[in-house]
Protein backbone atom coordinates (compact mmCIF):
# COMPACT_ATOMS: atom_id res chain seq x y z
CA UNK A 1 0.00 0.00 0.00
CA UNK A 2 3.22 2.75 0.52
CA UNK A 3 3.03 2.54 -3.85
CA UNK A 4 -0.32 4.39 -3.27
CA UNK A 5 -0.17 6.76 -0.04
CA UNK A 6 -0.55 9.49 -1.88
CA UNK A 7 -4.15 8.17 -2.10
CA UNK A 8 -4.96 8.49 1.30
CA UNK A 9 -3.36 11.88 1.70
CA UNK A 10 -5.62 13.04 -1.05
CA UNK A 11 -8.73 11.81 0.47
CA UNK A 12 -7.36 13.55 4.03
CA UNK A 13 -5.95 16.99 2.39
CA UNK A 14 -9.16 17.00 0.13
CA UNK A 15 -12.01 16.02 2.93
CA UNK A 16 -9.76 19.02 5.04
CA UNK A 17 -10.47 21.83 2.41
CA UNK A 18 -13.66 20.92 1.79
CA UNK A 19 -14.42 21.42 5.57
CA UNK A 20 -12.49 24.74 6.60
CA UNK A 21 -13.98 25.99 2.71
CA UNK A 22 -17.57 25.67 3.84
CA UNK A 23 -16.46 27.42 7.72
CA UNK A 24 -14.47 30.21 6.34
CA UNK A 25 -17.03 31.12 3.32
CA UNK A 26 -20.05 30.61 5.97
CA UNK A 27 -18.54 33.47 8.31
CA UNK A 28 -17.40 35.63 5.79
CA UNK A 29 -20.47 35.79 4.66
CA UNK A 30 -22.28 36.47 7.79
CA UNK A 31 -19.63 39.35 8.20
CA UNK A 32 -20.76 40.70 5.17
CA UNK A 33 -24.25 40.13 5.61
CA UNK A 34 -23.94 41.69 9.14
CA UNK A 35 -22.67 44.47 7.90
CA UNK A 36 -24.95 45.32 4.76
CA UNK A 37 -27.95 43.96 6.41
CA UNK A 38 -29.31 43.14 2.59
CA UNK A 39 -29.16 39.89 1.37
CA UNK A 40 -28.06 41.07 -2.35
CA UNK A 41 -25.58 43.44 -1.27
CA UNK A 42 -24.11 41.04 1.05
CA UNK A 43 -23.40 38.33 -2.20
CA UNK A 44 -22.19 40.45 -4.65
CA UNK A 45 -19.50 41.84 -1.78
CA UNK A 46 -19.29 38.16 -1.63
CA UNK A 47 -18.54 37.26 -5.27
CA UNK A 48 -16.43 40.31 -6.21
CA UNK A 49 -13.68 38.93 -3.19
CA UNK A 50 -14.08 35.91 -5.21
CA UNK A 51 -13.72 37.43 -8.47
CA UNK A 52 -9.72 36.29 -9.39
CA UNK A 53 -10.86 32.86 -9.01
CA UNK A 54 -14.15 32.95 -10.89
CA UNK A 55 -12.56 34.54 -13.48
CA UNK A 56 -9.74 31.73 -13.41
CA UNK A 57 -12.23 28.82 -13.23
CA UNK A 58 -14.25 29.85 -16.19
CA UNK A 59 -11.21 31.24 -18.32
CA UNK A 60 -10.08 27.61 -17.58
CA UNK A 61 -13.20 26.29 -18.78
CA UNK A 62 -13.51 28.39 -22.09
CA UNK A 63 -9.86 28.22 -22.75
CA UNK A 64 -9.79 24.28 -22.35
CA UNK A 65 -12.81 23.58 -24.75
CA UNK A 66 -11.40 26.12 -27.56
CA UNK A 67 -7.84 24.23 -27.04
CA UNK A 68 -10.04 21.22 -27.64
CA UNK A 69 -11.90 22.54 -30.76
CA UNK A 70 -15.44 22.07 -28.68
CA UNK A 71 -17.86 25.02 -29.46
CA UNK A 72 -18.82 27.63 -26.59
CA UNK A 73 -21.65 29.63 -25.57
CA UNK A 74 -22.58 32.07 -23.19
CA UNK A 75 -19.91 33.15 -20.85
CA UNK A 76 -20.86 34.80 -17.15
CA UNK A 77 -19.18 35.88 -14.60
CA UNK A 78 -21.73 37.49 -12.20
CA UNK A 79 -23.85 35.53 -9.31
CA UNK A 80 -26.81 34.20 -9.58
CA UNK A 81 -28.97 31.53 -8.42
CA UNK A 82 -29.29 27.54 -9.47
CA UNK A 83 -32.42 25.52 -9.44
CA UNK A 84 -31.49 24.09 -6.06
CA UNK A 85 -31.01 27.03 -4.22
CA UNK A 86 -27.19 27.34 -4.81
CA UNK A 87 -25.44 30.03 -5.60
CA UNK A 88 -23.56 30.43 -9.03
CA UNK A 89 -20.57 32.65 -9.17
CA UNK A 90 -20.13 31.90 -13.23
CA UNK A 91 -20.65 29.73 -15.90
CA UNK A 92 -19.45 29.05 -19.43
CA UNK A 93 -21.42 27.23 -22.12
CA UNK A 94 -19.80 24.17 -23.79
CA UNK A 95 -21.06 22.37 -26.44
CA UNK A 96 -21.39 18.00 -25.34
CA UNK A 97 -18.34 16.19 -27.01
CA UNK A 98 -16.78 12.95 -26.42
CA UNK A 99 -16.29 11.66 -22.59
CA UNK A 100 -12.28 12.44 -22.99
CA UNK A 101 -12.89 16.04 -23.94
CA UNK A 102 -15.62 16.26 -21.17
CA UNK A 103 -13.85 15.10 -18.56
CA UNK A 104 -10.68 17.62 -19.53
CA UNK A 105 -12.82 20.58 -19.79
CA UNK A 106 -14.40 19.72 -16.57
CA UNK A 107 -11.01 19.19 -14.72
CA UNK A 108 -9.51 22.91 -16.38
CA UNK A 109 -10.58 24.73 -13.17
CA UNK A 110 -8.37 22.29 -11.25
CA UNK A 111 -5.63 21.63 -13.18
CA UNK A 112 -4.99 25.51 -13.54
CA UNK A 113 -6.33 26.72 -10.84
CA UNK A 114 -3.94 23.74 -8.56
CA UNK A 115 -0.68 24.84 -10.93
CA UNK A 116 -1.54 28.71 -9.21
CA UNK A 117 -2.49 27.57 -5.83
CA UNK A 118 1.01 25.50 -6.01
CA UNK A 119 2.92 28.03 -6.83
CA UNK A 120 1.29 30.94 -4.76
CA UNK A 121 1.29 29.18 -1.40
CA UNK A 122 4.68 27.51 -1.98
CA UNK A 123 6.77 29.89 -4.22
CA UNK A 124 4.59 33.06 -2.99
CA UNK A 125 3.82 32.62 0.61
CA UNK A 126 6.56 30.33 1.35
CA UNK A 127 4.83 27.78 2.86
CA UNK A 128 7.55 25.42 2.12
CA UNK A 129 10.14 26.85 5.72
CA UNK A 130 7.08 25.35 7.65
CA UNK A 131 8.07 21.63 6.22
CA UNK A 132 11.18 20.95 8.46
CA UNK A 133 9.89 22.16 11.97
CA UNK A 134 6.85 20.10 11.22
CA UNK A 135 8.55 16.83 10.52
CA UNK A 136 10.38 17.75 13.40
CA UNK A 137 7.78 18.44 15.37
CA UNK A 138 9.58 21.81 16.68
CA UNK A 139 6.47 23.69 17.81
CA UNK A 140 8.95 26.51 18.44
CA UNK A 141 10.13 26.53 15.57
CA UNK A 142 7.23 26.61 13.11
CA UNK A 143 5.80 29.80 15.60
CA UNK A 144 9.23 31.18 14.16
CA UNK A 145 8.28 30.40 10.60
CA UNK A 146 5.06 31.60 10.96
CA UNK A 147 5.78 34.64 11.95
CA UNK A 148 8.62 35.27 9.75
CA UNK A 149 5.95 34.48 6.79
CA UNK A 150 3.90 38.02 6.84
CA UNK A 151 7.60 39.77 5.88
CA UNK A 152 7.76 38.23 2.41
CA UNK A 153 7.57 40.43 -0.83
CA UNK A 154 3.80 40.69 -1.86
CA UNK A 155 2.45 38.37 0.84
CA UNK A 156 -0.81 39.87 1.45
CA UNK A 157 -1.37 40.18 -2.25
CA UNK A 158 -0.28 36.01 -2.37
CA UNK A 159 -2.23 34.92 0.04
CA UNK A 160 -5.06 36.62 -0.94
CA UNK A 161 -4.79 34.81 -4.77
CA UNK A 162 -3.89 31.89 -3.20
CA UNK A 163 -7.72 31.77 -1.04
CA UNK A 164 -9.83 32.88 -3.60
CA UNK A 165 -8.20 30.30 -6.40
CA UNK A 166 -8.05 27.41 -3.61
CA UNK A 167 -12.05 28.30 -3.05
CA UNK A 168 -13.05 28.56 -6.50
CA UNK A 169 -11.17 25.67 -8.48
CA UNK A 170 -12.86 22.42 -7.41
CA UNK A 171 -14.98 21.21 -10.44
CA UNK A 172 -19.01 21.92 -9.63
CA UNK A 173 -20.71 18.77 -10.18
CA UNK A 174 -21.47 19.68 -13.93
CA UNK A 175 -17.88 19.50 -14.40
CA UNK A 176 -17.98 16.27 -13.10
CA UNK A 177 -20.53 14.60 -14.75
CA UNK A 178 -18.38 13.01 -17.71
CA UNK A 179 -15.52 11.96 -14.84
CA UNK A 180 -18.10 8.44 -13.85
CA UNK A 181 -18.66 7.25 -16.98
CA UNK A 182 -14.37 7.53 -18.12
CA UNK A 183 -13.53 6.50 -14.76
CA UNK A 184 -15.60 2.88 -15.20
CA UNK A 185 -13.93 3.00 -18.61
CA UNK A 186 -10.19 3.07 -17.35
CA UNK A 187 -11.49 0.83 -14.57
CA UNK A 188 -12.53 -1.55 -17.00
CA UNK A 189 -9.31 -1.59 -19.17
CA UNK A 190 -7.58 -1.92 -15.18
CA UNK A 191 -9.45 -5.40 -14.84
CA UNK A 192 -8.80 -6.33 -18.36
CA UNK A 193 -4.77 -5.88 -18.04
CA UNK A 194 -4.52 -7.70 -14.64
CA UNK A 195 -6.56 -10.37 -15.91
CA UNK A 196 -4.13 -10.75 -18.98
CA UNK A 197 -0.94 -10.38 -16.48
CA UNK A 198 0.23 -7.20 -16.78
CA UNK A 199 -0.15 -6.56 -13.31
CA UNK A 200 3.38 -6.85 -11.95
CA UNK A 201 4.28 -4.48 -15.18
CA UNK A 202 1.83 -1.68 -14.02
CA UNK A 203 2.96 -1.66 -10.34
CA UNK A 204 6.35 -1.77 -11.75
CA UNK A 205 6.01 1.10 -14.35
CA UNK A 206 2.64 2.79 -13.53
CA UNK A 207 2.15 2.89 -9.79
CA UNK A 208 4.74 5.06 -9.14
CA UNK A 209 3.82 7.69 -11.64
CA UNK A 210 0.22 7.71 -10.47
CA UNK A 211 1.29 7.76 -6.89
CA UNK A 212 3.63 11.35 -7.42
CA UNK A 213 0.13 12.58 -9.09
CA UNK A 214 -1.96 11.72 -6.25
CA UNK A 215 0.73 13.45 -3.61
CA UNK A 216 0.54 16.79 -6.09
CA UNK A 217 -3.00 16.97 -5.96
CA UNK A 218 -2.70 16.19 -2.10
CA UNK A 219 -0.12 18.72 -1.99
CA UNK A 220 -2.48 21.23 -3.78
CA UNK A 221 -5.31 20.95 -1.33
CA UNK A 222 -2.96 21.12 1.58
CA UNK A 223 -2.31 24.43 0.84
CA UNK A 224 -5.71 25.71 0.05
CA UNK A 225 -6.60 24.06 3.57
CA UNK A 226 -3.30 25.76 5.47
CA UNK A 227 -4.99 29.12 4.27
CA UNK A 228 -8.37 29.11 4.67
CA UNK A 229 -7.68 27.02 8.29
CA UNK A 230 -5.45 30.26 8.92
CA UNK A 231 -8.07 32.41 8.09
CA UNK A 232 -11.06 30.97 9.98
CA UNK A 233 -10.71 32.14 13.16
CA UNK A 234 -10.37 35.28 12.03
CA UNK A 235 -13.66 35.88 10.03
CA UNK A 236 -15.35 33.91 13.36
CA UNK A 237 -14.09 36.55 16.09
CA UNK A 238 -15.20 39.11 13.00
CA UNK A 239 -18.64 37.83 12.97
CA UNK A 240 -18.93 37.22 16.84
CA UNK A 241 -18.00 40.56 17.43
CA UNK A 242 -20.64 42.32 14.73
CA UNK A 243 -23.57 39.76 16.02
CA UNK A 244 -22.22 41.32 19.35
CA UNK A 245 -22.34 44.68 18.59
CA UNK A 246 -25.51 45.15 16.15
CA UNK A 247 -27.25 42.91 17.91
CA UNK A 248 -27.94 40.49 15.00
CA UNK A 249 -27.42 36.63 15.07
CA UNK A 250 -26.93 34.74 11.54
CA UNK A 251 -29.22 31.92 11.07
Amino acid sequence: MSQFDGLLWLLLSLAALLLVQRGLHRELQGVLLLLTRRDEVAVALFSLLLFPGVLLHEASHYLMARLLGVPTGRFSLLPRDTKDGHLQLGFVEVNKTDLFRDALIGAAPLLLGGAVVAYAGLEGLGLTALWEPLQAGDLAGLLDALAILPQRPDFWLWLYLTLTVSSTMLPSSTDRQGWLPLGLILAGLVVVALLIGAGAWMMANLAPAFNRLLWVLALVFGVGSVVHLALLPLFWALRRLLSALTGYQIA
